[in-house]
């Protein structure tokens, strides 16, 4: 199917929504049966991860797998029929999907998490979404901005976003914009939108993170009205609807570190996986010319070492920076900003870590890895990839941590 400028629009599965669960299955699920349920989605996942590539997108049957085992309720609130779960639960759930396939961990992992963006909404939106799709399975893209241009009720938006990991499965659609004001700097808006509202353009060829399938996003001037929104720049704070409907902790938390701590469980499950990949493929290996397997080999050793202590305090730190975000959303600015910037810094070097894990392990084993047919070659591209996400960038979050320490003022707008 082309647009109407000649564009190919991707073959997306917008979800017919008669499958999710009832309210008992639902208040049923425990964290403990969560993530003991994503354990043994792992084999299905890991057998589809390969197809998932060639097709650009989330595996059809892995995908209704993890729609039935409630992994997608974790951020809705318990009064709109949620499981509220903490974000040590969130992330050791979502682990088994990413040591799987990367790709399909990103895209779920940021499905479940951005039902935490609905809670940003006003009360009122909230309980209308969530009463049609008890989850949302929604992207939330930002660059390049639309624009809002307000009218009677709400506003009217145009834009083109690129970027849009969990567009292919999605219900609904939020796009951040930009609200032109006389005089004054434009206010940054997210705008969300049914997913029959948008084009999804196919222009996902990359060379890793294929899978994910984060096509671009069009939208020529649909109406969105004024409930269906919610200005950007209180919940960088933590100061949004959440807060003033839930409180302080989990929807009163600062929205960038949620994003950072999001991102990074991935390339943590990359790094796991490859660990366990490694210490299989030394059992067998033999260097050409070489008398004995690798695993006899003290240079092997220390390189599985290596690669297991730095996905080890990648962890750590992950873990750690999800629960310190609860806290800091009760410091005032301008404090907070600095400890938001600190915390994107920190977990920086955790993705840093985790792609030296997977490197170092692909070094350990020998040429076989770069096999289409070996899954560590597959790993490796994904967190490439996943390390060059902006909040990554080690340049930018250092220089603006550096700025903090010496007490010069942020020189980014993405804090």
């Amino acid at each position: 199917m082309e647009t109407m400028m000649s564009e190919k629009l991707a073959d997306r599965r917008i979800p017919a929504g008669d499958d999710f669960l009832s309210r008992e299955e639902v208040e049923a699920i425990t964290p403990q049966g969560l993530v003991e349920r994503m354990q043994a989605l792992k084999p299905l996942i890991a057998e589809k991860a390969a197809s998932a590539e060639r097709e650009r997108r989330p595996d059809d049957t892995a995908w209704e797998a993890l729609r039935q085992s409630g992994y997608f309720y974790m951020y809705v609130p318990r009064r709109f029929g949620g499981l509220e779960f903490d974000t040590d639960t969130y992330i050791s759930a979502t682990l088994p999907i990413a040591e799987a396939c990367p790709s399909t961990g990103w895209t779920a992992c940021f499905a479940a998490e951005h039902n935490w963006l609905i809670a940003q909404m006003p009360e009122a939106t909230q309980a209308e979404v969530w009463g049609k799709t008890p989850y949302v399975i929604a992207p939330s893209a930002a660059s390049p901005p639309g624009i809002a241009t307000p009218v009677d009720g709400g506003y009217r938006l145009k834009g083109r976003w690129k970027w849009g990991t969990v567009v292919m499965n999605a219900d609904w659609i939020m796009l951040n914009a930009l609200e032109p004001v006389e005089g004054a700097p434009p206010v940054a808006r997210m705008m969300l939108l049914r997913a029959e509202e948008v084009d999804v353009i196919d222009t996902w060829q990359m060379a890793g993170m294929a899978a994910t399938g984060s096509n671009d996003i069009r939208v020529d001037d649909v109406f969105v009205p004024e409930g269906y929104q919610f200005a950007v720049q209180p919940v960088r704070s933590g100061r949004g609807h959440g807060r003033a409907i839930y409180g302080p902790g989990l929807y009163g938390s600062p929205m960038l570190p949620n994003l950072c701590v999001t991102a990074a469980i991935p390339a943590l499950g990359a790094a796991r996986q490859a660990v366990q990949f490694c210490r299989a493929r030394l059992q067998t290996h033999v260097k050409l010319g070489g008398m004995t397997t690798s695993v006899e080999k003290p240079a092997a050793q220390m390189r599985l070492a290596r690669a297991d202590l730095l996905a080890r305090c990648a962890e750590r730190t992950i873990r750690s920076a999800a629960r310190e975000n609860l806290l800091i959303g009760e410091i005032d600015e301008p404090q907070q900003t600095g400890e938001r910037i600190r915390i994107r810094a920190e977990i920086a070097i955790a993705v840093q870590q985790c792609v030296e894990a997977v490197r170092t392990c692909c070094e350990a084993v020998g040429s076989s890895v770069h096999a289409l047919d070996n899954p560590m070659q597959r790993l490796l591209r994904d967190v490439q990839v996943m390390q060059s996400h902006i909040v990554y960038d080690l340049d930018v979050a250092t220089e603006l941590h550096g700025r903090t320490l010496v007490g010069l003022p942020p020189n980014s707008l993405l804090l």
